[in-house]
């Protein structure tokens, strides 16, 4: 596999897994000590630095996983995305 397939791979991945892992563990302000800020709903999410960065972080991580999982299919049943036609051959 070509280095720059696998990057752009990576790149698609970890975005998609960003936008999965985003809500977990995300705290209402009405949950949070800070309370309500006034303009805003009480189930507004509380964004604080640190949760983006353990988002970021538990992003690449996961999608780290899963490109590994798909490397090591790709690598066992000798599969890769040129033979996507052959399995499915009317796309």
């Amino acid at each position: 596999m070509d280095w720059a397939f696998l990057l752009a791979v990576y790149f698609v991945l970890w975005w998609i897994t960003l936008f999965a892992v985003l809500p977990f563990s995300m705290r209402t302000q009405d949950e949070s000590e800070e309370g309500v800020t006034l303009g805003t709903t009480h189930s507004a999410p509380q964004m604080g630095r640190r949760h983006v960065l353990r988002a970021f972080l538990r992003t690449t991580v996961v999608s780290a996983l899963l490109l590994g999982l798909y490397m090591l299919f790709s690598w066992a049943s000798g599969w890769s995305m040129d033979d996507l036609p052959v399995l499915v051959p009317n796309l």
